[in-house]
């Protein structure tokens, strides 16, 4: 609150993210999506009593789930076919609200001082926006030419960000005054400006910049993701009866039996799964690919690497290498450790060279040392895609 008065905020991410190549909202930056990031700074800004995420049609629960534990109450909203139909759905949803923050949910670096900021010099003004200085020389050319026309005195050029703060009761004003053409404006102190009201400049962060394009999408990875991640995993399987042993997608037949298992049981690959899905931070081999599903029963282990070689490159990760150990009294490894190597760099789209396979007997302890099954240990090393 700011003098007795409800201080709401709307997030702005109804967008498809045609110009970013995915929906921004959703991408997941630093383990949590974009949206959410954005609305845990405003949540965090102590003037801010609640939230709106307006969002596609249909991703209403979905925001919700997301947004779920910031502290501050959250509703979401359908958005509309332009932002400024968006921004009234969001207005709507805040009818206790006296004092307004509209914020892009693709600007995931916005700092909760700046919020306070913005909330408080709108209590003052009426409306209020963060904005940086232009440092560049700024030119003037026609729309669509690349011919300058003319310079711009850049001081008196400010670049605008988001959140922007209103008076509640000046936002609805404006938008009323604005009728349809308020569809055309590119924020909502536009339409401010074009009622007449006053609109103060709050100086703003060049952190906070918006994910627009893929370019921006790798520039917000490079400040929130390590360039390199390392998983671990492990497996272990029994031998059974009448079962085929595969092991690195390679069958060793006349070995006796093969190994235990829902899928065909390649050891071999369930541990290099389950390290790169400990790198990427995706959990593990039996939350995607349960015993309990049929999709599963029998399936070439090679199918369930491709896909999660794929679910990483969906995270912005490609692998860099890949090591796993076998620790079994029999096969022997060795003699087809290349035909291994080559079959698990195919599902994982890399070289050979980078995946490495070798085994050890176990010197005769434990189950593997009895002969009564098969243990993998594999670290996969993944590294950021560019």
């Amino acid at each position: 609150m700011i003098g007795g008065e409800r201080v709401g905020a709307i997030l702005a991410a109804g967008g498809s993210g045609q110009r970013a190549g995915v929906a921004k909202q959703w991408l997941v930056l630093g383990g949590e999506t974009v949206l959410r990031r954005s609305a845990r700074a405003l949540a965090a800004c102590e003037l801010v009593d609640e939230l709106v995420a307006v969002v596609p049609p249909g991703d209403e629960p979905r925001a919700l789930a997301d947004l779920a534990g910031l502290g501050k109450p959250v509703k979401a909203v359908a958005g509309g076919p332009a932002r400024a139909d968006s921004v009234r759905n969001g207005l709507a949803a805040l009818p206790e609200c006296a004092l307004v923050l509209i914020h892009d949910a693709a600007r995931p670096f916005a700092t909760p001082a700046l919020a306070r900021e913005v909330a408080q010099a709108a209590a003052e003004a009426g409306a209020a926006l963060a904005a940086l200085a232009a440092t560049d020389t700024v030119k003037r050319a026609g729309p669509g030419e690349r011919r300058v026309a003319g310079t711009i005195d850049r001081r008196e050029v400010w670049l605008a960000q988001t959140p922007q703060g209103f008076r509640a009761d000046v936002l609805r004003r404006a938008f009323e005054a604005a009728g349809p053409d308020a569809a055309l404006a590119t924020d909502e102190c536009a339409l401010v400006e074009r009622a007449g009201g006053e609109v103060r400049l709050v100086p703003g962060e060049p952190g906070n910049f918006k994910i627009t394009s893929p370019a921006d999408v790798e520039r917000a990875r490079a400040r929130l993701e390590a360039p390199v991640a390392m998983g671990i995993g492990y497996d272990v399987h029994p031998f059974a009866p009448g079962r085929k042993l595969i092991l690195g997608g390679v069958e060793f037949e006349g070995e006796g039996d093969g190994l235990l298992g829902h899928s065909d049981a390649d050891i071999c690959a369930h541990a290099i799964g389950d390290a790169i899905l400990g790198a990427a931070g995706l959990g593990d081999l039996g939350r995607h690919f349960p015993d309990t599903d049929p999709r599963w029963k029998g399936v070439s282990s090679l199918l369930l690497l491709r896909h999660i070689a794929g679910l990483a490159a969906e995270r912005g990760w490609r692998v860099g290498n890949c090591d796993v150990t076998l620790a079994a009294r029999r096969p022997k490894v060795a003699p087809r450790a290349d035909e291994m190597r080559a079959r698990l760099a195919e599902a994982l789209g890399v070289s050979p060279a980078q995946v490495n396979v070798k085994a050890t007997t176990g010197e005769k302890l434990g189950f593997v040392g009895r002969a009564e099954g098969i243990a993998a240990h594999a670290v996969a090393l993944l590294v950021r895609a560019v």
